[in-house]
């Protein structure tokens, strides 16, 4: 697998601006079928080169296409948001198949060391607020064609169809099925919306806080309050139940700094309805994880971990729906 991909990133390094250089450093980052990451070198050039070595299924309107990030990536960063600038994008019939190029930023992206270490101790306070921010320069960007466009009730309806298709009777979910059903707030414009913005997904600065949001994979168009409540999803907070921004913040600071960019407000109930949400679809793709094991289509030993999770939903929407209730 290597040597394919360490020729052709060789073959690229007069179009990548560093000709007669080798390349060093060739690592897989993730390992993940769909999907891959490795970090290499060009000269004195960290890079990071995104893959996907098999073209997506037909119908599968969730994931962009490798050019499509491609295209959110440069509208992200004309709109002033913090991105790992873009490099290269490779033609799918070439030797690479559908990829891009990137810098590689440095950082941290790993939610538990950032909510924990004491390195991120200064910057700390600082990141709600920064989140807010960037979603709002965000949800400014121009939005690439061909991407899909999410509603509440749309998102419930879909989620709900894949729980009854399970099986599962979890009491929990049902009440939730139907509160978010019956109170789904008025519709408003469509933004363009990471799809994804949590931590985890985002590389975090010692110094500068939040310096690249990674993963555009889920983009889509919506209610802006469905990133900013996505953040919030307890999952999202690595131990830290009290601070519900990430696990570093408070929903004030988030939505301070995002009207402070936007201009516009945004309500905590609202946010806190996206959150709520968020929280029964994951807890939806927990069960689907563990299914999948229990089923006998997947063997590892990460798909029933994390299918334990979906009681960690259940409890963030119990607290939710006490609070909007």
């Amino acid at each position: 697998m290597e040597e394919p991909i360490l020729s052709a990133l060789q073959d690229l390094a007069t179009e990548l601006g560093v000709a007669g250089q080798p390349i060093e450093g060739l690592e897989r980052l993730s390992g993940g079928a769909s999907l891959q990451t490795w970090a290499f070198r060009l000269g004195d050039r960290p890079m990071i080169l995104r893959r996907r070595p098999i073209p997506l299924a037909e119908g599968d309107a969730r994931s962009v296409t490798l050019a499509i990030e491609a295209e959110l990536i440069r509208a992200a960063a004309d709109a002033g948001a913090p991105v790992a600038p873009l490099i290269h994008v490779s033609d799918p019939s070439g030797p690479l198949g559908e990829a891009h190029i990137t810098a590689r930023i440095e950082g941290e992206t790993l939610g538990r060391r950032i909510v924990t270490d004491p390195r991120f101790d200064a910057v700390r306070p600082g990141l709600a607020r920064q989140c807010g921010e960037v979603l709002a320069r965000i949800h400014s960007a121009r939005s690439p064609q061909g991407l899909s466009e999410v509603d509440a009730l749309g998102e419930l309806a879909r989620y709900e169809a894949v729980y009854r298709q399970s099986g599962a009777r979890r009491p929990v979910l049902e009440l939730a099925f139907r509160h978010l059903t019956r109170h789904a707030p008025a519709p408003v414009p469509a933004v363009l919306l990471h799809g994804d913005f949590r931590n985890g997904n985002l590389m975090i600065s010692p110094e500068d806080g939040l310096v690249a949001v990674l993963d555009w994979e889920l983009s889509h168009r919506g209610d802006p309050a469905e990133d900013l409540g996505w953040i919030c999803v307890n999952s999202w907070r690595f131990g830290r139940p009290d601070r519900p921004v990430g696990g570093f913040g408070a929903y004030e600071e988030l939505l301070a700094g995002y009207e402070a960019v936007s201009g516009r407000s945004i309500s905590v109930e609202r946010l806190l309805y996206w959150q709520a949400l968020g929280s029964l679809k994951w807890g939806i793709m927990c069960l689907m994880m563990y299914g999948s094991y229990a089923s006998g289509s997947e063997a590892s030993v990460e798909r029933p971990m994390i299918g334990r999770r979906v009681s960690e939903t259940e409890i963030d929407l119990v607290h939710i729906l006490e609070t909007l209730a």
